[in-house]
């Protein structure tokens, strides 16, 4: 055979001949008949099997991993005990509520994870916080049993610090009393402890710094070098700082506290004058002039004209007495476009404002006003006596001293300016009182009368605002007071003019221009007939920052606005 024929032999089984071909080119080769498609109950069949097949070998290998796990002895039995919040879940309980608790009850409890300790990789200790008030718990490894792994353990020893948890455990009275919490007589024993709301790693500033009193704002911060950390000293922040990060900062037990007794001081307002038949009111605070006079008043724009932030709720005070509402008093925000960066100013702050009628004299407000404070200075005693403590404790000052008979001290101004110039001040007898004044008048009466809470009656006419009333002694005077803390003013007050002709008379002299806009309908509301009244305005951070001895006024202020501050 030639090669050409092996080739061709090759190439096929079948030799090619010229009949193949021919009957090809034809269309008649024999060729075999196409594979038979599977039928669906085939299919379905075949899929099943498959399926179990699958299965078989998956749960063979979670076999296998298990052994793996229990051989190694790291099988997480407690992996459904921590983490992320499962639903549905137990009703939670206020700390507080926990000395209720008896000792092998079970509790559920959400806190701030304030500290973590670990003792050993099967023990962690916790302690939480709500508001002022901290427990330990205990995190303890055990078998199955005890419901707690060690993988949660160590998970629970991970948690950032100020992280919000849900811990579900049992109460227990520990060994010995724990020092480091405020509910010291007991402890939970965690069996599960699920993550609410994680916090990060690295905060602007640590917790504990705001607990510590602050860095002068012209020294300059700085973290702890390596031999402060050594000595585990935590670095001084200043005001500014713990106001720019006031989140943080007000989480500190003194902050919780202030915030009660700031709380507890218009409480404690609204529930003596409604005990006196006085009415709650809401005023506008956008206006179309300045209610006190002057130029330390916030214009906006009011679509197409200027108004104005209110700088009291004076004028609509007064508006509600000719309006026959006998007593009234508002709680709202003041503004006052004053360019003062001291310890005591602010550009916004919260009025406690009243004003009502008289029958005889304007020293009936007056009494009722000294009751008012009374009121208020008692009530903080005997409701916020462990808010006072903790406060006291981060600003140890003298305790607020009023007169044990609870009759407060009342002076003229020319007593007043009497008992300045025999301590040596210059001061003349009709000059505004200035802050130092103040302060040592302050010191004076303390000296004296053995008391932080004093009146000063009877102002100079010419330093008081358009609508003061005279006084009928003396045109040079008025029928106006202001009330002193610690030797600050907190609260500024007269009896009002209630006669139109006077009002548009005292008006012209101060160049006030009486049929302007914003005052047109303030001054005609007296042509109707308006009986005699008096009230006041206090400042209500005055009074919770000087009655505590807080230094600055920021302090009483959650979120306070200065010159230099509009956030956050």
């Amino acid at each position: 055979m030639s090669a050409e024929d092996k080739t061709d032999t090759a190439v096929g089984s079948t030799p090619v001949t010229e009949q193949s071909t021919s009957a090809s080119r034809d269309g008649l080769t024999d060729s075999a008949p196409p594979a038979k498609e599977p039928s669906a109950n085939a299919l379905k069949k075949l899929a099943k099997a498959k399926e179990k097949e699958e299965k078989k070998a998956a749960k063979k290998k979670e076999q296998e991993e298990k052994q793996k796990q229990q051989e190694a002895g790291t099988e997480d039995f407690a992996k459904e005990n921590y983490g992320d919040l499962p639903e549905p879940r137990p009703e939670p309980v206020n700390l507080k509520r926990l000395v209720d608790v008896s000792a092998d009850e079970e509790v559920t409890v959400q806190a701030r994870v304030q500290n973590t300790r670990a003792q050993t990789g099967k023990l962690v200790f916790l302690l939480l916080r709500q508001g002022f008030s901290t427990i330990q718990a205990v995190v303890a490894a055990g078998d199955e049993s005890s419901q707690v792994s060690r993988q949660m353990t160590k998970w629970t020893a991970s948690l950032n610090l100020e992280s919000i948890v849900e811990v579900f455990g049992v109460v227990q009275k520990p060994k010995d009393p724990v020092a480091s919490a405020t509910v010291s007589d007991l402890e939970i024993h965690v069996k599960k402890l699920h993550i609410l709301a994680g916090a990060i790693s690295q905060f602007p500033m640590q917790l504990e710094s705001a607990l510590l009193p602050e860095l002068p704002e012209d020294e300059e911060e700085h973290l702890p070098d390596q031999e402060e950390s050594k000595t585990s000293k935590i670095p001084k922040v200043s005001l500014k700082t713990r106001l720019d990060n006031r989140v943080v900062d007000l989480r500190t037990p003194t902050n919780a506290a202030i915030t009660r007794i700031k709380h507890g001081v218009s409480q404690l307002f609204q529930e003596y004058l409604s005990s006196k038949d006085f009415v709650q009111i809401f005023t506008p605070k956008l206006i179309a002039a300045a209610s006190e006079g002057g130029s330390n008043v916030f214009a906006v724009k009011y679509f197409e004209r200027t108004a104005y932030l209110a700088q009291s709720p004076q004028l609509y005070k007064q508006l509600a007495i000719g309006g026959d509402c006998q007593r009234v008093y508002e709680i709202g925000p003041v503004f006052r476009a004053e360019n003062s960066n001291t310890h005591r100013h602010m550009t916004e702050f919260v009025g406690l404002d009243l004003e009502m009628t008289f029958k005889v004299h304007y020293h009936e407000v007056l009494d009722l006003l000294e009751g008012l404070f009374v009121f208020i200075f008692n009530g903080l005693k005997e409701r916020y006596a462990k808010e006072i403590d903790i406060v006291r404790k981060q600003y140890p000052v003298e305790e607020f001293k009023v007169p044990e008979n609870g009759k407060m001290v009342r002076l003229t101004f020319a007593e007043g300016i009497a008992m300045l110039r025999e301590a040596g001040a210059e001061v003349g007898d009709y000059d505004d009182l200035s802050t130092p004044h103040e302060r040592l008048l302050g010191k004076l009466v303390k000296e004296k009368h053995n008391t932080d809470f004093f009146i000063v009656d009877q102002y100079p006419l010419e330093i008081r605002p358009f609508y003061t009333m005279p006084s009928p002694k003396d045109s040079k005077l008025s029928n106006s007071y202001d009330f002193f803390m610690r030797g600050e003013e907190i609260m500024s007050g007269a009896q009002r003019i209630h006669r139109h002709g006077l009002l548009t008379e005292r008006m012209r002299s101060l160049g006030v221009d009486h049929e302007s806009d914003g005052l047109k309908d303030y001054v005609d509301s007296f042509k109707y007939g308006t009986p005699p009244h008096a009230g006041g305005g206090i400042g209500l951070e005055r009074v919770v920052f000087l009655y505590l001895g807080l230094g600055n006024i920021r302090k009483a202020s959650m979120f306070p606005r200065d010159p230099q501050r509009v956030r956050p």
